[in-house]
């Protein structure tokens, strides 16, 4: 029998907190051992209920979402932590993510990804909602005269993620290019990348450039 996964909830609306309640119990993996409607004390309180996940709004009183990160940041995550925002602004999520987080998600997507989310994060991967993810990878290939602006509905071999990934590489990125842009760890850029060579049975970087050509991702 898996372990269920302990989800710790943090935002200043209590209407929120009830509501991602409510998705959360659909799903006898997770379990919420509690609540918080400021920052104060939350590095405390995860520790005492043992926290897996924490769901973190970065506009909470006393203690911001910032604040608390940068907190868990210095004395050691005894968690992993999912940003919950209203705001996709790019500079926030790449501070957060720089900070440690986990994954971002924007309010309006919350209620259609948040299981998903959990689960990636839980399971050591880095997650962005799909809105935030495509402002992110639009903004890193703006202006790219070789980018043939694809439409990544992952209807091929490979996921949206992946997607972007082989798209990047073929876009001559460095792995580090990548892990910066995208805002995720290299671990997770060499990750995907392994995953790419294998679904796509590639032997170099040059199958994968072929690749992107073939399906139109980028300009031959």
């Amino acid at each position: 029998m898996l372990n269920k996964i302990r989800i710790h909830l943090a935002d200043d609306h209590q209407i929120l907190i009830d509501g991602i309640k409510t998705i959360l119990h659909t799903n006898p993996r997770f379990e919420v051992v509690g609540f918080s409607i400021n920052g104060t004390n939350l590095y405390d309180e995860v520790i005492k209920n043992k926290s897996d996940i924490l769901i973190l709004d970065i506009n909470m009183p006393e203690k911001d979402g910032i604040e608390v990160i940068k907190e868990f940041a210095e004395k050691g995550f005894p968690c992993k932590i999912i940003i919950l925002s209203s705001h996709d602004d790019l500079r926030i999520i790449k501070e957060v993510m720089k900070l440690g987080s986990s994954g971002y998600l924007t309010k309006k997507c919350a209620g259609e990804n948040i299981v998903e989310a959990i689960q990636a994060v839980y399971n050591g991967e880095e997650y962005f909602c799909k809105s935030v993810r495509e402002k992110i990878f639009n903004t890193a290939t703006k202006n790219n005269p070789n980018l043939n602006k694809p439409d990544l509905k992952g209807n091929l071999a490979l996921t949206d993620r992946e997607l972007e990934i082989i798209t990047l590489i073929s876009l001559e990125f460095s792995g580090k290019e990548i892990s910066d842009q995208l805002f995720i760890s290299v671990n997770t850029v060499e990750t995907h990348r392994k995953n790419i060579m294998k679904k796509l049975d590639a032997k170099n970087s040059i199958s994968l450039v072929k690749y992107a050509i073939k399906h139109q991702l980028i300009k031959s």
